[in-house]
């Protein structure tokens, strides 16, 4: 079932979907924005229809025994690699799964009588075959990669294909908590060399166990990806999620969800609210608090970066910092040659904070990373390589992390851009990570891949995108097989956590990934790939680099791309299948089928309203609230403080 190629018509329909989601039309028939009146029509006509056949006493009949079947389980298909097919029953899954943690006596509601969907039996049957090969698709992926897949839906997949379900032990390896006393930085405990040789090939690494084996073309016994069948699985959600009944039956899946939220609010606030008082030394201030998506070269608010400007003048006015094609200017020469003097600073005039001018123009918000509009100050204050070797901006950020350690229970997950443009770039982060010892227990790191290959194109910096992939991820694949011999870099990857991939969504790149699409080393042209292309080849490459990690008793990375902010709701479909979790999420209110596999599968998801305000989505309109009360697993977090905080 899940390995069957598309059919002809099945792929067609999936090409001409994507086709008019590049073309961003204003009108799009198949995939549209699904926001329908309390009374949906498309569910009056499917009632109306349904009602006629039901006059029929041989459908009736036959609907009777088909609701016999259906009534305990939303799911029918047939058994994977058997001949029979076999129906689950939610008490079987129930007994097998663990019993529920002992919870207040709520009051409940409880609906009984024949199960009813909104669709006809006969499409009620088709939905539900979708959505569970769709939920087994992400669990491949997932699993493949060594990344995370609920308990719960994977117990009532493995009901359904006949099987007993066991924990899995292929999930995500973490870097354990750092002991009192232990030095974070220590290189005493590293691997042996492995001997291994690396080459990309069709832009995925390959590991060979010697240079003999790359001329016989024989890599390790590794998990490698395979783009034929990751793009049979895209066409097919691409058609699930353009399908009209899938599209009703998710829809009103997701208003019941949202109902059973309001029913308990009503019945039973008060109740959490005396349970929520009779917790002892916890409340909204002392309860742990993670930031999962902020930006390091944002993570102080504006004020902090004010107040250490300043003070930096008053320690450091005479110290060479900046090198200006050649000259060498102390803090001081630097400030007059932009005809400023920190004394003289405000908020208002470091202007770094985003307004209503930001909105719906990501240029104008990356702007607002120039203090005063100055890219100099840019460049001394908030990057890691420049003439003082990024003292200033390791500062900040371990003033950051001391703040977080006061307030104890707050931590966060800052981003580091490593853009690919040289394979320098990660052995030079990592010098700067160690060399001034950027650690807080509150804090760990992720890397952030900037989507901006045809800036370094159009510059002649990349011959091809082949390029900019082998300086992203070989230096990582290196220390990974020899952390000997690049021991800072092997130090800094123990305290990363995952991968992102970031840039403005919104832009449209008119290409459609498929499996004509020039190989990552034949794209030379000068336009930008489209996100699917570039999250699948970060996907594939990290599975690699996971399952290699993973055999080597080392830390794994999740991936966790920016999703769905902007653009079109492939990107959602995209991420669906390779991301581990996401960060913003808009978009999916604009479909209700990957709103409700996002809610199937428990993806979380970061979001960040006063980001959105700015830039693409008024704070009342933000689906935050509605994600919540339907079941989505979602988060609050900050983005850039800098730009969008007024407090710590």
């Amino acid at each position: 079932l899940l390995l069957a190629e598309m059919d002809e018509a099945m792929r067609s329909f999936a090409e001409k979907v994507f086709a008019s989601e590049v073309k961003d039309e204003e009108i799009r028939q198949e995939i549209s924005p699904f926001d329908v009146e309390e009374i949906c029509p498309i569910s009056r006509q499917e009632m109306r229809r349904h009602l006629m056949l039901q006059e029929s006493s041989a459908t009736a009949e036959k609907r009777k025994k088909r609701l016999l079947r259906l009534k305990t389980i939303a799911l029918a298909v047939p058994v994977a690699h058997k001949s029979i097919t076999r129906l689950s029953t939610i008490d079987e899954v129930i007994s097998t799964s663990p019993l529920y943690q002992t919870v207040p006596d709520f009051q409940r509601v409880q609906i009984t009588g024949d199960y009813a969907s909104g669709v006809t039996v006969e499409d009620f049957e088709v939905v539900c075959k979708g959505l569970y090969r769709a939920l087994c698709i992400r669990e491949k992926y997932m699993h493949q990669s060594v990344q995370r897949f609920p308990r719960t839906p994977s117990q009532y997949l493995r009901a359904i294909e006949g099987e007993v379900w066991r924990a899995s032990d292929t999930g995500p390896v973490f870097t354990p908590p750092v002991k009192d006393g232990q030095d974070p930085f220590d290189t005493g405990n590293l691997a042996e060399d492995l001997g291994y040789h690396i080459q990309m090939k069709d832009g995925v690494v390959y590991i060979y166990g010697d240079k003999a084996a790359i001329g016989r073309n024989e890599p390790k016994d590794l998990p490698y990806p395979s783009l034929e069948h990751f793009v049979d699985d895209m066409n097919f959600l691409l058609a699930l999620i353009a399908q009209g009944p899938v599209k009703t039956y998710a829809h009103r899946r997701l208003k019941f969800l949202s109902s059973k939220f309001q029913v308990h609010e009503m019945l039973n606030e008060m109740d959490e609210m005396k349970e929520l008082k009779n917790n002892p030394h916890r409340d909204f201030y002392n309860c742990r608090k993670v930031d999962t998506h902020i930006h390091a070269a944002a993570c102080m608010n504006q004020k902090h970066l004010l107040r250490f400007i300043k003070k930096s003048y008053c320690v450091d006015v005479d110290r060479v910092v900046y090198d200006a094609k050649g000259k060498q200017l102390t803090l001081k020469q630097l400030f007059q040659q932009l005809n400023l003097h920190p004394y003289d600073l405000t908020v208002d005039s470091l202007d770094v904070h985003a307004g209503r001018q930001t909105f719906q123009r990501f240029d104008k918000f990356n702007d607002k990373y120039n203090p005063v509009g100055a890219s100099e100050l840019r460049d001394l204050y908030l990057k890691t390589e420049n003439t003082i070797n990024g003292e200033y901006f390791a500062t900040i950020i371990k003033e950051v992390g001391s703040d977080l350690e006061d307030a104890k229970y707050q931590h966060a997950e800052p981003r580091l851009s490593i853009y690919g443009r040289s394979a320098e770039e990660w052995p030079k982060l990592a010098s700067w990570f160690n060399k001034h010892r950027v650690y807080s227990p509150n804090m760990k790191w992720m890397i952030q891949v900037p989507r901006i290959y045809d800036v370094f194109r159009s510059k002649n910096f990349l011959p091809h995108f082949g390029k900019m992939l082998e300086n992203i991820f070989v230096p990582v694949f290196e220390a990974t097989v020899n952390p000997q011999a690049h021991k800072e870099l092997s130090v800094f990857l123990r305290h990363i956590t995952g991968f992102d991939s970031v840039d403005d969504e919104s832009k449209h790149s008119g290409h459609m990934f498929c499996t004509k699409s020039p190989k990552p080393e034949q794209w030379t042209s000068e336009k930008n790939p489209s996100y699917t292309y570039y999250v699948y080849y970060m996907y594939a490459n990290i599975l690699v680099l996971n399952n290699l990690r993973r055999q080597r008793g080392m830390n794994t990375f999740l991936f966790r791309p920016h999703c769905g902010e902007a653009g079109a709701v492939t990107h959602l479909l995209a991420a669906f299948m390779t991301a581990d979790n996401i960060s913003h999420g808009l978009n999916l209110k604009k479909s209700p089928v990957l709103q409700y596999l996002y809610f199937l599968a428990q993806i979380p998801i970061a979001m960040s309203p006063l980001s959105n305000n700015s830039l693409f989505l008024e704070y009342a309109k933000n689906p935050l609230p509605d994600f919540h009360q339907k079941g989505l697993m979602v988060s609050l977090s900050t983005d850039d403080p800098m730009q969008f905080h007024y407090t710590k």
